[in-house]
């Protein structure tokens, strides 16, 4: 067949030639070790939790080698496209501080590089398309949707182990000029094909950057690189594009690897070099005793709104994503307290192969630690942020009386083993709402070796003795002489030794004083709590 007439019938005169495309996208100048990545999500408005980690994989790879990190909109599939959807992209992302060197914005975009949204570059794929039709190594194909489900049935008769378009079963393969210029008249819709020269016989070796080395099955299926609205399919587009972005080094789920071959082959028949791949595994849990993928229905965790809706901290989420990272992240944490996540030496090397285990408990865990190396103000410019957008109520009592906020923040803060009871933002609200009146829900559970007798009588007594300007000696102090007079000791020892010997301890009238002004039995430190409470609400709380 004349090819290059081919060409002339399918595409408008008008495109560009592949040396003009070439001219418009400069080589990256590049220093050595530098790598160029890409996030290229499709605008569907569900950022998830796999998103972040794959762009967080991305960004580091870039930003540790000085290179580039920029985003590109995959919005080749219109039906999955949602109205705010590159919003969401940039908004959930930037929230988790990965901010892009280039690429897309909610309008416009910045870089040389663009356009960095796949619709507006269809001239640039259709010219690529173009020269493939010129080459022999692409064609029309014309077949419905009922012709190629008719082929996959006589596929499955003639029991074919490898279903597909392809050879024999490419009917429109083998077209001649005259009978592709019939159909064009006729104005039938078609797609474009890519016509393999490959066979699934012939292994060949591939190195990725985390699954290593691969022997792989050529590719021989006939797959469509435009469809019919001459839009690519991800398989031709992300092969121009990352070209002509100057991508080195490109991050995807490993479900994408069955597609490598195709993907090489294009590059091969295009003349163009192929990046580096990393296939990263899927986010795991724990299900019972089995491993699964995160699911969309199943984990609210998977979701990326969960982290910032339940008051997850940016930085503890990212600390905890790098332990899923890399495995030797948490030892170089621990050894380096003051550095930020961003000093690690992240290596694609050391990156799980079957699939990181997500854990929430592990990650409130985390959240704990680095919570705690919080100053009260920073802590409390956080909430603030927070309880402004989730929850008003608490956001106005709490701006309302910031400098009391402050002194509740700070009990069990200073020192060098500070308290790690707080793993998110929304638990804060039920872990200090004894302080106020308005939210304080009393539990009174109270020792149960105590009668209510002697609770009343220490409860009582406790009340004329309480002075707010006691050190926390003579607080204890008066604690213990209390306990003694009613016959709890104040030595431990001696309980632990013969227990029978006392009513309880001084532990225990501790917590009935505890539990009758906070409605609780387990706080920060009772001294500093009754402190910052105050006299007065201190006194109310002792009044039977």
């Amino acid at each position: 067949m004349d090819t290059k007439s081919l060409a002339t019938l399918l595409f408008d005169a008008s495109l560009p030639t592949l040396e003009e495309i070439s001219n418009t996208y400069p080589r990256r100048n590049l220093k050595e070790g530098e790598k160029v990545t890409r996030m290229a999500p499709s605008p569907t408005g569900f950022m998830h939790l796999g998103n972040l980690y794959a762009a967080l994989t991305s960004e580091r790879l870039a930003h540790l080698s000085g290179g580039t990190f920029y985003l590109r909109i995959e919005d080749t599939d219109q039906k999955r496209e949602v109205e705010g959807g590159v919003q969401a992209i940039i908004d959930g992302l930037s929230h988790f501080g990965l901010n892009f060197d280039e690429g897309a914005l909610v309008e416009g975009e910045k870089g040389i590089y663009g356009p960095y949204r796949q619709r507006q570059r269809a001239k640039i794929y259709q010219a690529f398309a173009k020269d493939l039709v010129e080459k022999g190594m692409a064609y029309p194909c014309f077949c419905s949707e009922d012709e190629l489900s008719d082929l996959r049935a006589r596929q499955e008769a003639e029991k074919e182990d490898n279903l597909g378009y392809r050879g024999k079963w490419a009917k429109c393969r083998s077209l001649s000029l005259e009978e592709v210029e019939e159909r064009l008249a006729k104005k039938m819709p078609w797609v474009l094909r890519f016509k393999s020269e490959g066979s699934i016989d012939n292994k060949f070796k591939f190195t990725d950057l985390v699954k290593g080395d691969l022997e792989l099955s050529e590719n021989d299926m006939d797959v469509v690189i435009l469809k019919s609205d001459g839009i690519p399919t991800y398989h031709f587009a992300h092969v121009v594009d990352d070209y002509l972005m100057g991508t080195t080094h490109v991050v995807r789920g490993d479900e994408w690897i069955a597609t490598l071959p195709i993907h090489l082959q294009l590059y091969r028949a295009v003349g163009l070099k192929a990046p580096k791949y990393m296939h990263i595994a899927p986010l795991m849990k724990m299900d019972g005793s089995t491993k699964r993928k995160l699911s969309k229905r199943k984990d609210p965790e998977l979701a990326l709104a969960f982290y910032k809706q339940e008051g997850y901290v940016v930085n503890c989420v990212m600390v905890y994503l790098m332990t899923l990272l890399n495995s030797n992240f948490e030892e170089w944490y621990a050894q380096n307290p003051d550095k930020s996540y961003r000093d690690f030496p992240f290596s694609p090397k050391k990156m799980s192969v079957s699939g990181a285990l997500f854990d929430l408990v592990k990650l409130d865990d985390v959240s704990k630690n680095e919570l705690a190396k919080l100053s009260n103000t920073e802590l409390y410019a956080l909430l603030e942020t927070y309880t402004k957008e989730f929850d008003k109520e608490f956001y106005h009592i709490i701006t309302a009386q910031k400098d009391k906020v402050l002194e509740i923040l700070n009990i069990g803060r200073v020192g060098p083993k500070p308290r790690k009871d707080i793993a998110k933002l929304s638990e804060i609200k039920d872990y200090i709402s004894y302080f106020f009146p308005e939210l304080y829900q009393p539990d009174y559970q109270f020792p149960e070796n105590i009668s209510e007798e002697d609770r009343n009588l220490l409860i009582t007594e406790y009340k004329d003795i309480y002075d707010e300007n006691d050190t926390q000696d003579e607080w204890f102090q008066k604690i213990k002489d209390l306990s003694e007079k009613h016959g709890f000791t104040s030595n431990m020892k001696e309980y632990k030794k013969n227990p029978e010997a006392f009513k309880g301890n001084v532990a225990q009238v501790s917590t009935v004083l505890r539990v009758q002004i906070c409605g609780r039995q387990n706080t920060p430190d009772t001294y500093e709590v009754f402190r910052v409470m105050g006299n007065e609400l201190v006194k109310a709380r002792l009044s039977l």
